[in-house]
């Protein structure tokens, strides 16, 4: 028995010797209680590491010799092994058996033998019936410290699921002071599970990467703690992230044949599928789970899959009437399991699916069943509860209703982003309101005034960037350090022309995935400083300029106009021609901007896309031609150059709001910080002329550049001016950088600079660019500034040549030298720009000022 309890408790330490004990034992024939127990213990070894096959067939031959040996005690404890395993496996039936002929050995019963019962119970989903056993136990005197930290941490994750996660803490805490090592390693891992259910995301990350330390050092396999987490990225949409936990638990659990995680984890397959980009690759995993689930006698868990492919035929709208049978069938089995976790999903499939169909009145019942089952759920179950209101609503054609829920459902969701430390997070949570930010938007489209459709636009758009930075955490400065060093070696390489080895670069990838963890795990700054702003404001501000907000709905683009006495609704082209002509001009520009004989017909192409873009998009809106104006673009006109569509001076912003509050941003108190990239012939004499007319200027040239030393150098300045190369990662956007003297400044290293400066300019290719997420949000390095203070950036949507900025750059200067805007500024230093010359027109269409000041 101690043999097993030590294995069990530090497999690491204890197990890799039993083997050994076993052998001996075989060799002492006569000592047949001996090699039961060495049996035993070498099976709790396998089982540790997910070998449920190999633990299966020792605890076979451990039944055999307890039998034939009549050694009733240790059959019972063999058998109840067996049993767990067998759970494990999938294998019910087998696993009930051996519980009732362990209960026979030993009559007398055990609260081990009682947990186990309970483990059956909640495996096959009947929640309830398990929490009765396991309260049973907890308050038997015969329960022994392991066996209560077992039953306490399998009841935390039953509470988790009643909907009563702060309960399931407690419960866990009073596991964690009971269990061995071992133990403790699974308690950590359900803390971060239960984290996750109460809504607290970021403290999930901090339990899951707690229990993988624990995990690791008392060597158990990781596939549980993979499946456990993958709620956790889900509800953090990092979906490339869910998919490759989901995929590495599954082929963990089907090599070792432990058939009953396996078969969650195509669970889980299907779940971040249904929610990606592709949800058609969600059918073939769910059906295989489906199968799974049937095989193993599991309704609960039959129904939960059965949800999830209903929930994937929706998104790819092949929806029939078995299908909405299945999902109403499901909703049953849930409730009748106490599965109250999966019951708002379930609700709403079969609502969404009743709608599909044109079944309004079960629509209505299971979309109201939804919001009534979420409103006690944690912050995005309540987000969820709204989505189901606003659908019925809008069945109902209630237009206020819409609006409501709605409402409702993006203010939760502003409580969960302000939870969040990273910008990435915040960004990525957006994409939970997208539906609810359609709906709404629609509703009142078609019944409310221009200002209110105004003020709901400015609700949806860039509300990552409206909460403060966090602190520079330890965490988060030591991986960063050492992500600095390798930059560091690769941009001596490309110095010397030598070529960047595949180690270092895989060093690189591996040490982002390491920032991007210690990001994620950080405590959120302040919420939303200063909230969205009120239209009078926004009004005040604008000091009788227009402000132009654009939107689309319904394949069609529309502006929401602000003029000094009134707000009006301008109906655009459709947002397919939008989109065609903003992509050909963007590959004209790049064809401009390459090195070398330029194309001949990339000038005209410019030209003509930007005749059709101010047809498109602003001729209609009837502006004063040389009135200044601000511009806050959707996703569609993200990458339209703004000042070359409107004659006069444009400023742009990421949202109303933003610009609303770079326009309150005081003066810096006059310093000026002047930097030099490298690889840039034309950078260095750019700095050099610029420092004429700031003589008083922070000047940074390679070597000196670094990227330390110009951010310590940017925070707090009043005007800072980069003349550098310019990185744009699609894959990996929080490292889209400036390129400068050892490494890359990049949107993290902004994300975490205290104060930014008050205006920049950036003479960077591609700096304006940034990579789209769902919600209406972008990661580049404009919004980075912006959301750390930057009242104004000028910067440019495609590559510029080093060559011809350095007299757009002294003109810029020298209208900001004059007090004049950054919007002012770019507007008349593009007007000295030759568009004759190639590169000169790419420089005069490409660059915008973005921010008030």
């Amino acid at each position: 028995m101690a043999l097993h309890a030590e294995v069990v408790a530090d497999p690491r330490s204890a197990g890799p010797a039993v083997p050994a004990l076993v052998a001996e034992a075989r060799r002492a024939a006569v000592a047949r209680e001996a090699l039961v127990v060495a049996l035993r213990a070498q099976a709790a070894y396998e089982r540790s590491r997910t070998a449920h096959d190999s633990a299966k067939r020792l605890l076979d031959e451990a039944v055999r010799l307890a039998r034939a040996a009549g050694l009733a005690e240790r059959l019972h404890e063999v058998l109840v092994s067996r049993a767990v395993v067998q759970l494990e496996r999938g294998r019910f039936a087998p696993a009930a058996r051996d519980l009732d002929a362990a209960a026979q050995a030993a009559p007398g019963g055990d609260t081990e033998l009682e947990l186990q019962r309970a483990s059956v119970l909640y495996n096959v989903g009947r929640l309830p019936d398990a929490a009765r056993i396991c309260r049973r136990v907890l308050a038997d005197p015969r329960t022994t410290r392991e066996t209560e930290a077992k039953v306490a941490n399998n009841l935390a994750m039953i509470e988790a699921q009643l909907g009563r996660p702060e309960v399931a803490l407690g419960l866990l805490d009073r596991a964690d002071a009971l269990a061995g090592p071992a133990l403790g390693a699974l308690v950590a891992c359900s803390r971060g599970w239960v984290l996750a259910r109460a809504g607290r995301l970021a403290d999930s990350l901090r339990a899951f990467d707690a229990a993988e330390q624990r995990y690791r050092a008392v060597g158990l396999a990781e596939g549980e703690l993979h499946l456990e987490q993958l709620d956790t990225f889900l509800d953090l949409r990092l979906t490339a992230e869910a998919r490759t936990s989901a995929r590495r638990a599954q082929e963990t659990f089907a090599a070792g044949g432990a058939g009953l995680m396996g078969a969650e984890a195509l669970l889980r397959l299907a779940q971040v599928e249904a929610r990606g980009r592709d949800p058609e690759a969600a059918l073939a995993p769910a059906a295989a789970a489906t199968a799974a689930f049937r095989a193993q006698r599991r309704p609960a868990w039959v129904a939960r899959a059965e949800i999830v492919r209903v929930t994937a035929l929706l998104a790819v709208g092949r929806v029939e009437p078995i299908d909405l049978a299945a999902a109403r069938r499901a909703v049953r089995t849930l409730a009748a399991n106490g599965q109250r976790a999966a019951l708002v999903d379930g609700h709403l499939a079969a609502g969404r699916a009743a709608l599909a169909l044109g079944r309004r009145p079960v629509a209505r019942a299971h979309l109201a069943a939804a919001l009534t089952e979420g409103r006690r759920g944690s912050v995005l179950v309540r987000a969820q509860a709204r989505l189901a209101g606003a659908l019925a609503a809008h069945a109902e054609g209630d237009d206020a209703g819409v609006v409501r829920h709605a409402r409702g459902g993006l203010l939760d969701l502003n409580r969960h982003r302000d939870t969040l430390g990273s910008t990435e997070l915040r960004a990525l949570a957006s994409g939970h309101g997208v539906e609810l930010g359609r709906l709404g938007l629609r509703a009142l489209l078609r019944s409310a005034p221009p200002a209110d459709v105004l003020r709901w636009l400015d609700r949806i758009r860039a509300a990552a960037l409206l909460t403060s930075a966090p602190p520079l955490e330890e965490e988060v400065r030591a991986p960063r350090a050492a992500l600095a060093a390798v930059q560091a070696e690769l941009a001596q390489l490309r110095r010397d022309g030598a070529a960047e080895p595949a180690t270092l670069l895989a060093e690189q990838a591996t040490l982002e995935v390491r920032v991007r963890k210690a990001a994620w795990r950080s405590r959120a700054g302040e919420p939303g400083r200063g909230g969205t702003a009120s239209l009078s404001e926004v009004r005040r501000l604008l000091a009788g300029r227009p402000l132009v907000a654009y939107g689309t709905d319904g394949g069609r683009v529309f502006a929401v106009v602000v003029r000094p006495r009134r707000t009006e609704l301008v109906g655009l082209g459709a947002r397919a021609d939008v989109a065609v002509e903003a992509e050909a001009l963007g590959a004209a520009l790049r064809r401009l901007g390459r090195p070398g004989r330029p194309s001949r017909s990339a000038p005209a192409a410019v030209r003509h896309a930007v005749g059709r873009l101010r047809e498109l998009l602003v001729a209609p809106l009837g502006l004063d031609p040389q009135a200044p104006v601000v511009v806050v673009p959707d996703p569609t006109t993200r990458e339209v150059p703004w000042s070359a569509l409107h004659p006069g001076p444009v400023s742009a912003a990421p949202s109303m709001s933003l610009w609303a509050r770079t326009a309150g941003t005081p003066a810096a108190g006059g310093r000026t910080v002047l930097v030099a990239g490298p690889g840039l012939p034309g950078a260095v004499e750019e700095v050099t002329r610029l420092r004429e007319l700031h003589p008083d200027a922070d000047v940074l040239v390679p070597p000196a550049a670094s990227v330390a030393a110009v951010t310590a150098t940017l925070a707090g300045a009043e005007l800072a001016h980069l003349a550098c190369h310019g990185l744009v990662r699609a894959d990996n956007p929080i490292f889209s950088a400036v390129r400068l003297a050892d490494g890359d400044m990049t949107v993290h290293r902004l994300d975490l600079l205290g104060a930014a400066p008050r205006r920049t300019v950036l003479a960077v290719c591609e700096s304006a660019a940034g990579v789209p997420v769902e919600g209406d949000e972008v990661l580049g390095l404009v919004g980075a500034l912006m959301a750390r203070g930057t009242a104004a950036v000028a910067a440019s949507i495609a590559p510029i040549g080093d060559a011809v900025t350095v007299g757009f750059s002294l003109d810029l200067h020298r209208a900001l030298a004059r007090g004049e805007t950054m919007a002012d500024a770019v507007h008349a230093a593009r007007a000295a720009v030759d568009v004759e010359d190639p590169h000169g027109l790419v420089l005069h269409t490409a660059f915008t000022a973005f921010g008030a000041a």
